[in-house]
């Protein structure tokens, strides 16, 4: 068991009453999928040869790929036929290329798709295998390539695995229902990761807001004498990784280091859950979780969602869009990105859907800061917020760089404490663009 406590933090309205009873319910096929080919950080997919406008597809069919190793092939979630390939918004906020699919109805699932084999008889590189072919990344958000995770340097052995069950951002509830609902497959998904990484222990750590999910991952890992749960105390950030890390197993990742430098890995419940579906039923991610909430949507629910799906399309599966919404947010309040439409398609990393009305807003102009260092208090990294947005703000970018900006996560602590309205945030995100872009140059 870790410390229980990281320096930072903050204690948001969490809001997750209005999603957190309701089970997974599976959407219907939508009229049409948008298939972006970046779903994952790492090098973009291409369209394999093949697939062109007019190509028929079918289910769990891989449709792109890339040589990369940090990168993840991208599979058809319907079976139909290719309509475009071309540009096309992006939840990210920018215009990429994407393969459009209009589903035939008969939702034929592609030969390829077979059971891997038994568990005990596949190979750490059978599995690891499996999850790179099944386009697994990232279910939290973060969207990182599951097999390279499982692929640590000969130097750097894994002796932890870690499970993320925090999902302390607010309103999302996606986690939470997976966990009441599959902790079976969840179990298996973390064995399967064990084994891979040769790891004697792992812990899942869940947060004490979620004390019915704490109880049945318990009955599900009894007999299981590596494998412990963590009673955390809820806290955002909680389910950042290196917090995460730290409050599970007592290390503490190095600045600008990874958990491999301390003998973690970490996961998502959904990807176990993912890694368990490639390897029991040979099924690719193709769709994941939504939930889809907040005082803009007339019928919030938790929905399985086709990867593709226009926003559009779920939302209007959950009653449509109050007149009322200011915003359109996909992913939690803390780290998603709001939206100028809902013309954009669910992603592999698409956790949630939050349409936001004027009561929930609070609009208000930034003044000047007033050195209250409340984001000093509140940033779970250790970072001057304040003073590398204002260089940020003046384009002082090297500057920016040696305040370590590129440790920042973007949680949004600072912005969420500071009682002087500054976007912190946004400043700190503009500044490790430039950053970025200078060093590419």
């Amino acid at each position: 068991m870790g410390s229980t406590v990281f320096k930072g933090g903050v204690h948001p309205d969490y809001n997750k009453e209005i999603t957190a009873t309701m089970a997974v319910s599976p959407m219907k096929p939508p009229s049409k999928v948008v298939i972006p080919l970046q779903q994952h950080i790492g090098a973009p997919c291409e369209p394999l040869e093949g697939i062109e406008v007019g190509s028929e597809v079918k289910r769990g069919q891989k449709i792109a790929d890339s040589t990369g190793f940090v990168s993840a092939p991208i599979h058809s979630s319907v079976s139909g036929k290719i309509l475009a390939i071309g540009p096309y918004n992006h939840p990210l906020g920018s215009v990429l290329p994407a393969i459009t699919i209009e589903p035939d109805g008969e939702d034929r699932w592609d030969e390829s798709i077979k059971p891997g084999g038994d568990m005990e008889n596949l190979s750490a590189a059978d599995i690891r295998n499996i999850v790179r072919e099944a386009g697994i990344v990232g279910m939290g958000g973060a969207t990182f390539p599951a097999h390279v995770k499982l692929t640590p340097p000969a130097e750097k052995p894994i002796d932890v695995v870690v499970i993320n069950g925090a999902e302390c951002e607010p309103y999302l509830t996606a986690d939470h229902r997976v966990m009441l609902e599959q902790p079976e497959e969840i179990v298996f998904g973390l064995k399967a990761i064990m084994k891979v990484l040769n790891a004697d222990k792992a812990v899942i750590g869940i947060e004490d807001n979620k004390a019915d999910a704490i109880r049945v991952l318990e009955k599900a890992i009894e007999g299981e004498e590596n494998i412990s749960i963590a009673h955390l105390h809820t806290k955002y950030p909680q389910g950042a990784e290196k917090m995460l890390i730290q409050v599970t197993t007592g290390r503490v990742v190095p600045a600008g280091g990874l958990p491999m430098d301390v003998g973690v890995v970490n996961f998502n419940v959904g990807t176990a859950i993912a890694i368990n579906d490639a390897i029991r039923e040979g099924k690719p991610l193709t769709e994941r979780v939504v939930t889809v909430t907040g005082s803009g949507i007339n019928r919030p629910a938790n929905l399985l969602v086709r990867v593709g799906t226009l926003v559009s399309e779920v939302i209007e599966a959950c009653g449509g869009m109050k007149e009322s919404t200011m915003k359109l947010i996909v992913g939690g309040p803390m780290m998603g990105k709001a939206q100028v439409n809902d013309d954009i398609p669910v992603i592999k990393g698409t956790s949630g859907i939050l349409a936001l009305t004027d009561q929930d807003m609070y609009l208000a102009e930034s003044s000047p800061c007033i050195r209250c260092a409340k984001c000093l208090d509140g940033c779970p990294m250790f970072l001057s917020p304040t003073g590398i947005a204002q260089f940020a703000e003046f384009e002082k970018y090297g500057d920016a760089e040696k305040l370590h900006a590129m440790d920042c996560f973007e949680c949004g602590c600072c912005s969420y404490v500071c009682p002087s309205k500054i976007p912190l945030t946004q400043w700190i995100r503009i500044a490790k663009a430039e950053i970025t872009k200078a060093k590419k140059k």
